[in-house]
């Protein structure tokens, strides 16, 4: 730079331009011939265009005002558009305005207009057409200011230009009024655009190209479609301009014909090989499903270039082709194309949604490679890849480096965040967001909300809430929608249904939001309702609305509404969706009607996992677990893969352990990451065979416990029958402050039923007064059953006074102390004060009762309760009620009839049941009965 500089001063004292007063510069050009003074002012217009750097050009500026030669049209011009090209568009404005201080000349403005407008400053260049029109315009100069209106969005001003163009009497030139119509086109206002169209005297093509590109960005694809028509009948030849804006159009509006139809007329023309539009066929085939031919076009290309490579890798990863895309991505690496920002935003999503991080990898060094990771839009897209695959840390690194951050990188770390699962720094990047002065747009908004949705905090909802009022986003109804299933989802349904209820336009989306809400609680009823009042309101429903209903339903014992949404999505052809049978299987076997469930997936002609997962659960929830294993062979069969539901399935109904490790090991080969729910259900499994080693190795695996993974390992310790192990682990608990349950306080009362010893129940019992557990009914169930077992019956009768409400339960346990401990009367006592309550008593109230009745003998009150069982409670006597009665006459002598007991059984007796018999018989000494029985 230093050299260039010296270069300036050698060339203006050779010239002898620089030393001198003005007057000796005027004498020496007078004398002088004009020929030398032309070729200097050549020489410096020539070095004008060859300085790059902006301090030289202002001191090669500063030296050319010295020399007063800064009045000269060429060096006007050049010094114009050299700082138009340094970007300095305010110094290109000035040197302009000084030069012509009085009146520019007509062809000077049109020059300086035309250097704007070629390095897109169309502000500056109408800040500059504002000072100077009153010097007057021609036709070279109205275009390019008609075109920075359209660029800037200036309609107002491009109005007043028109009018000026009337004045002045420019309203017939074609250029003119193609640039009009184009800016009216662009504005939205078509039919404008078109009355400057038919005022036209002489059309072109370029008119003819303008106006059909109005009519394809206002969506008139008929009048675009006519256009063409008309301009072969005016006998114009159309080209690839022509054709490009109706093709595109062709895909969105699905006219596969005339796609088609264009794609003859193009080969006929001549312009099918313009690189324009096979990127436009290439897409519109795309639109229309069809990659093959997609791929055709691409492949018949021969020459491949950039945006043809662009538009299929973008074509493929619209249809979720990821491996295809990358393939194209390869082979335009391998023919020496260099990608630009489109390429590397289309294909990275491929890494992170079907490839790997080693893919991702690899592209990340080809955008280093080719500098591209300067642009803004390629770190965002760099950043939300990394974060699906797991790599936070090299995304915010990426992030943090990033000099300027737009909203879309913003954007794509609070996503990156949302996807790992960090609700809470997402919140935080959201609040540095607005520090750092960026200001948040619709999908930040979208995204600050889709957080709280899984944080579940309500004061922080309540908040984006009234942020998004702030600014304006309740008006966008894609933010409106995410604050209504924002409330559902933090357990505030009624103030989802109140925003519902204040939105003046509720659109299908809206509707689908609230039935879901509601059907997310269980709550049929509304769903039911707010689906009646979508008809009634002319909103059309969809799938999506029949899904959420059907959900709704799944919680109902009752499937008569249920089949009528059946019936009803057979009317409208929804019922060959596979994700519509999926939730119609749910809600037929979860009321019980397994056979519907069953059908169903038979009747489909393609199932995918989650078909299989609807009727695996089915079967658990009706206790058919033998057909789930035969149900996971099928899948397995049939390639679908399975997922965590699958397993959680399938490790509950594990008949050895064998097969329960099998799975285990199946989870571990094939899941990047371990849900917790699935080690929770490895746990239990492990403990049902006795295998607290292998259940101890999970839990420490766990990094993030919660109370479900601690109320899990304390269950199996006690399952285990290692009630001490279960003690320490429930200190543990509290020495790390995490917060108990129910379930928690359920696993530790039964670890010190384990012990049998009263003290250590007063003192559990103690720490779950203080905890307040005391008032849920199923704690106050098992601390009454504790006690009585430790031999405090007297502690656990003023449990059970002490409680205000009172389950089957609790009466029961309450009906089998008593029985426990030879209190017969007290027991039946209960059982008739349980009868007063309005509480009806349950298969193993009447267990615990009867056994009341055989320890204390009391035969008739027997003999009653027992015909009480089937008579006025409708209750089949299971294998404990015949056993109880075959105990209670056994004991008191009445061996005939307890034999009649055991004959009248509907199944055979169990092993204990006959020994029962045969003590009683041996007790009173009939053989008569024994021998019967041995027979």
């Amino acid at each position: 730079m230093a050299n260039r500089c010296s270069n300036l001063h050698k060339f203006f004292k050779l010239s002898g331009l620089v030393h001198g007063s003005k007057q000796t510069h005027a004498k020496s050009l007078s004398s002088s011939a004009p020929a030398k003074a032309g070729a200097r002012l050549d020489a410096l217009a020539r070095f004008l265009h060859g300085t790059c750097s902006l301090k030289c050009f202002r001191e090669l500026h500063a030296l050319l005002a010295v020399a007063g030669a800064t009045g000269e049209a060429s060096v006007v011009a050049g010094l114009v558009d050299r700082y138009l090209s340094l970007g300095k568009p305010e110094s290109a404005a000035s040197v302009f305005a000084e030069a012509y201080r009085r009146r520019p000349v007509v062809y000077s403005l049109n020059l300086a207009v035309r250097c704007f407008a070629d390095y897109g400053f169309h502000r500056e260049l109408l800040d500059l057409y504002r000072e100077l029109c009153g010097f007057g315009s021609d036709n070279f100069t109205f275009p390019p200011v008609i075109r920075a209106c359209t660029a800037v969005s200036n309609l107002r001003l491009g109005r007043e230009v028109h009018c000026m163009v009337l004045r002045t009497g420019y309203g017939d030139n074609v250029g003119v009024q193609t640039a009009l119509l184009d800016m009216y086109a662009k504005a939205g206002q078509i039919d404008v655009s078109r009355r400057v169209f038919d005022g036209m005297v002489r059309r072109d093509l370029i008119s003819w190209n303008a106006m059909i590109s109005g009519y394809t960005l206002n969506g008139c694809f008929q009048e675009a479609v006519e256009a063409l028509q008309e301009i072969q009948l005016d006998g114009m030849r159309a080209n690839a301009s022509t054709l490009v804006g109706i093709i595109s159009m062709c895909g969105g509006v699905r006219a596969r014909v005339t796609g088609d139809s264009l794609h003859g007329f193009a080969l006929k023309c001549g312009v099918v090989a313009d690189e324009s539009l096979t990127s436009a066929f290439i897409s519109m085939y795309a639109a229309f499903d069809d990659l093959s031919s997609s791929r055709l076009v691409f492949d018949l290309q021969p020459v491949k270039d950039l945006v043809s490579c662009n538009s299929m890798i973008s074509a493929y990863m619209q249809h979720g082709n990821c491996s295809e895309a990358f393939e194209v991505f390869r082979l335009m690496h391998c023919a020496g194309l260099g990608p630009n920002l489109v390429t590397v935003v289309s294909v990275l999503p491929s890494c992170s949604d079907f490839f790997g991080i080693n893919h991702g990898e690899s592209v990340h060094g080809i955008t280093i490679k080719f500098g591209l990771t300067e642009q803004v839009s390629v770190v965002s897209a760099l950043v939300s890849m990394y974060s699906k695959l797991g790599k936070l840390d090299s995304a915010v690194f990426l992030f943090s480096h990033c000099a300027q951050k737009n909203h879309l990188l913003w954007n794509s770390m609070i996503s990156g965040y949302l996807v790992s699962k960090g609700w809470n720094k997402a919140l935080d990047t959201f609040h540095k967001m607005q520090v750092e002065g960026v200001a948040p747009d619709a999908t930040t908004v979208i995204n600050v909300i889709s957080g709280c949705r899984h944080t579940k905090d309500l004061h922080v909802a309540k908040s984006i809430h009234a942020y998004a009022i702030r600014n304006r986003f309740v008006f966008n109804q894609t933010v409106i929608n995410a604050l209504l299933a924002m409330y559902a989802d933090c357990g505030a349904i009624s103030t989802s249904y109140t925003l519902f209820q204040k939105m003046e336009v509720r659109m299908l989306i809206s509707w689908n939001t609230i039935i879901s809400g509601f059907a997310e609680i269980g709550d049929s009823e509304a769903s039911v309702r707010l689906f009646c009042d979508m008809r009634q309101a002319d909103v059309h429903y969809d799938l999506v609305t029949l899904i959420g209903l059907i959900s709704s339903l799944s919680v109902s014992d009752d499937a008569t509404v249920g089949e009528s949404v059946h019936s009803l999505a057979i009317k409208s052809g929804c019922d060959s969706d596979v994700s519509l049978t999926n939730a119609l299987i749910t809600m037929y076997t979860n009321c019980g009607i397994v056979e519907a469930g069953q059908q169903l997936f038979d009747s489909l002609s393609s199932r995918n996992t989650i078909t299989y997962n609807a009727l695996m659960s089915g079967y658990r929830k009706n206790n058919i677990s033998e057909k789930i294993l035969p149900l996971f062979y099928h899948m397995v069969k049939n390639d679908e893969k399975p997922n965590l539901v699958t397993l959680l399935n399938l490790l509950p109904i594990c008949r050895s352990q064998l097969q329960g490790k099998s799975i285990h090991c199946y989870a571990v080969r094939n899941f990047t990451r371990m849900e917790t729910s699935l080690f929770t259900s490895a746990i239990c499994m492990y403990s049902r065979f006795n295998n607290i080693e292998y259940c101890s190795r999970i839990f420490n695996l766990i990094c993030e416990r919660n109370i479900i993974v601690w109320n899990t390992i304390l269950s199996a310790h006690v399952e285990c029958k290692q009630a001490d192990i279960a003690l320490d682990l429930f200190r543990h608990m509290r020495f790390l402050n995490v917060k108990c349950d129910a379930v928690t306080m359920l696993a530790l009362i039964s670890a010190c039923s384990q012990f049998e010893n009263a003290d250590f129940a007063a003192c559990v019992t103690a720490v779950i007064l203080k905890m307040g557990f005391n008032a849920t009914v199923s704690v106050l169930n098992a601390l009454i059953d504790m006690h009585s077992r430790c031999g405090s019956i007297s502690f656990a009768r003023k449990l059970f006074d002490s409680s205000l409400e009172k389950d089957s339960v609790t009466w029961g346990a309450m009906i089998n102390a008593c029985s426990m401990h030879g209190d017969g009367k007290a027991a039946l006592d209960l059982f008739s004060m349980m009868i007063d309550s309005g509480v009806d008593p349950d298969d193993i109230t009447f267990v615990s009762i009867l056994s009341a009745c055989s320890h204390s003998g009391f035969v008739e009150q027997g003999r009653a309760l027992f015909k009480l069982l089937q008579a006025d409670y409708g209750i089949t006597p299971r294998m404990e009620h015949y056993a109880c009665m075959v105990d209670l006459l056994g004991r008191t002598g009445h061996l005939e009839e307890a034999y009649d007991v055991v004959k009248s059984m509907p199944f055979r007796p169990s092993d204990s049941l006959l020994e029962s018999l045969l003590g009683a018989c041996r007790f009173h000494g009939n053989s008569k009965i024994g021998d019967w029985q041995m027979e």
